[in-house]
């Protein structure tokens, strides 16, 4: 179990930090809403990340293969939801800028449970994401479906994992953020919306391949 766990963690953090649209999604919500927002946000990524952890470790083959023959229906979905919040990004915050020193005035519950489950949506978008962490287990050693006990180390493992990752880098850019100029959160804004339209047209694309 302990093993599970600590292998869990290592396959979870990496893939958390790997670079994508989430990652653009999350510094653009810690600099705009202050770092419970994005850490909320943050968690929503863990979650999906443990549910297809999930789905992997105890080999749930009717969903596991539900979800990836309707992948790239699934993955149209994800890329428009992610270009029109690119695009909104851009028309919103690119343009209207927030001040980084208006502090956390978008932390209500309503707009942290939105900015939740939002990213939540959009980690469970790509269910392609079963596949890797099958891959990663059976490159571990670990069969898939192979007892309660070790599945729910590496579960619970990757989801502390990923947790951690955003924790951490939540943590640096809300503290880096009453130093950053209004010019330059336009920048980051205009930067993130851009790379979340370019990250949604190569998802919803990917359709007719």
């Amino acid at each position: 179990m302990a093993s599970a766990l600590a292998l869990g963690f290592l396959v979870g953090f990496p893939i958390a930090a790997s670079p994508g649209p989430i990652f653009f999604l999350v510094l653009r919500r810690t600099l705009a809403g202050g770092w419970r927002n994005g850490l909320v946000s943050g968690l929503g990524v863990a979650t999906g990340d443990a549910t297809y952890a999930a789905l992997a470790a105890f080999g749930v083959a009717v969903v596991t293969n539900f979800l990836i023959g309707q992948r790239h229906w699934i993955g149209l979905a994800g890329g428009i939801a992610l270009v029109l919040i690119g695009l909104r990004v851009l028309i919103v915050h690119g343009v209207h800028a927030d001040n980084p020193h208006d502090g956390e005035r978008n932390g209500t519950r309503k707009r942290l449970a939105s900015a939740y489950l939002s990213i939540l949506a959009l980690t469970l978008g790509n269910p392609p994401t079963i596949l890797s962490f099958t891959a990663v287990f059976a490159g571990l050693g670990l069969r898939v479906g192979a007892g309660w006990p070790p599945a729910i180390g590496l579960v619970v493992g990757v989801m502390v994992g990923s947790a951690t990752w955003w924790v951490v880098m939540t943590a640096l850019v809300s503290a880096l953020r009453h130093r950053v100029t209004p010019a330059v959160t336009r920048v980051i804004a205009i930067g993130s919306g851009l790379a979340l339209i370019g990250f949604g047209l190569v998802a919803a694309t990917a359709v007719s391949s």
